[in-house]
């Protein structure tokens, strides 16, 4: 995508997007959905787990949640009132109150054992268990309550509200709660493959649980390969540079749900890579390596890879991350390990993960599919595809004043620059036979924060547009 803005002409560009491209690609190379359907053959849910239900947030249920209990247990009051036979209020009304003795008081919390008889009241709090005899409730407001009070020489206000005036009529079942309202006892309140969010926890702990049983989160383990690589903290070397793609990788794995761990750099021998692979092996659920697989790269980490296992090399029609490996490593207990070789540089590694690694931790989590939600913006920018790939640009959506979806390049397209990255908050999609969508058009962009970006918030003016 070019990064300079094309105001005024957008108009002229727009004809040309359904160009057929110019250029030839590789018959050979597989699409991204070949890729990722051959990725995914080799991946499975993976066991439950009783988890605390704070941990438990962004999983996926392993079976039926089935209640064991009436939620509210008991019948309860809806409103701070007084409750009531409805019969006793039925010709009650503002100007002519029905007044009536308090028999006693009900908090919430409460276990009343007496019983509310025929033309008395009982004081009530909003949750407080109804006594037997009620059958409705009148609201504090539709009383003399207050009044009583005013009118009540000083503390004397609790025998000015031994009887009270009812003012409004009340058909039974009025501002009560009934037993099971919301859940009954038996019943599967959310289904296996229920992704656990806030309210679903909530609905658990109100069950009177402290752990569920989902399926467990993937561990993911993470390994950089290259004498060229530092770690951040290091001083800076001439000739070296930091090992950013573990971090982003590892960062993409946890806003997935999974587990990352970052193993450690294999430097460019078999020794220190071989080192690096049985520790992962160990417990790793998926294994992810960056660098090493492109067809220039040091046949070392290829062929240690192939001794340990299964791999193969593939080129995938996308820009960027067009180089990607695939393959199963044999782990010491007999597990066939998921390998995915990403490429080294920064955006083409984390442009591959988001497109294949993200697929593989929602099948091993139970989750179903394997996209990030997508909406269709307007791009400010022309986005150029020069070799007949799918072109994933990276791009900011914004809502302008009007409301409508924008897509702003986020800056430097090179598979080098990190930055565009971070200022992203979506993949604009050119397909592989579309030669450019020029400025103006709309395109497809798949949302790589979404729902954190609060485009809605964003529509009431344009301030989060790039400058």
């Amino acid at each position: 995508m070019d990064a300079r803005r094309h105001h005024g002409q957008h108009g002229r560009h727009r004809q040309h997007q359904d160009r057929p491209h110019r250029h030839h690609y590789d018959a050979e190379m597989l699409s991204v959905e070949e890729a990722r359907e051959r990725i995914l053959g080799h991946f499975s849910q993976l066991p439950a787990a009783d988890v605390p239900l704070l941990d438990a947030i962004g999983l996926t249920l392993a079976s039926d949640l089935v209640s064991g209990l009436d939620v509210p247990p008991h019948d309860n009051s809806a409103m701070d009132g007084y409750a009531v036979r409805a019969a006793d209020v039925a010709t009650a009304s503002e100007s002519s109150p029905v007044s009536l003795p308090v028999k006693f008081t009900v908090a919430a919390g409460d276990a009343p054992d007496a019983t509310v008889d025929p033309a008395t009241v009982v004081r009530i709090m909003t949750g407080a268990p109804i006594p037997d005899g009620a059958d409705a409730v009148v609201p504090f407001e539709d009383t003399d309550e207050l009044e009583r009070r005013a009118n009540a020489d000083a503390g004397n206000t609790r025998a000015a509200t031994d009887v009270i005036g009812i003012k409004l009529a009340a058909e039974p079942g009025d501002n009560i709660r009934p037993a099971g309202e919301d859940i009954l006892s038996g019943e599967v309140v959310l289904p296996a493959g229920t992704e656990l969010t806030p309210g679903a926890l909530g609905v658990a702990a109100s069950l009177g649980l402290t752990t569920v049983s989902v399926i467990r989160r993937p561990i993911v383990a993470i390994i950089s390969t290259g004498d060229e690589l530092i770690e951040p903290g290091q001083p800076a070397q001439l000739g070296k540079i930091y090992n950013s793609n573990a971090y982003s990788i590892a960062a993409l794995t946890r806003s997935y749900g999974a587990i990352p761990d970052i193993v450690g750099i294999a430097q460019d021998t078999v020794d220190s890579l071989v080192a690096l692979l049985q520790r992962a092996m160990q417990s790793a659920d998926m294994i992810v390596t960056s660098a090493g697989v492109s067809k220039g790269d040091y046949d070392v980490v290829k062929d240690v890879l192939a001794q340990h296992g299964k791999i193969a090399l593939w080129s995938v029609r996308m820009r960027p991350a067009k180089p990607l490996a695939f393959g199963t490593l044999n782990a010491s207990d007999g597990r066939k390990v998921p390998h995915v070789g990403l490429p080294g540089n920064p955006v083409s590694a984390a442009v591959a993960f988001e497109q294949f690694g993200l697929a593989a931790i929602r099948k091993m989590m139970g989750k179903p599919g394997v996209d990030r939600p997508a909406v269709v913006a307007t791009l400010d920018d022309d986005v150029h595809n020069h070799d007949g790939r799918r072109v994933y640009a990276r791009v900011h959506v914004y809502a302008n004043a009007s409301g409508e979806l924008r897509a702003a390049s986020a800056g430097n397209q090179s598979s080098g620059a990190m930055t565009a990255m971070a200022r992203a908050n979506g993949l604009a999609v050119c397909p592989h036979d579309v030669a450019s969508i020029p400025a103006g058009n709309q395109v497809r962009v798949e949302m790589l924060g979404w729902p954190s970006d609060n485009l809605l918030a964003s529509a009431l003016h344009d301030s989060n547009r790039p400058g």
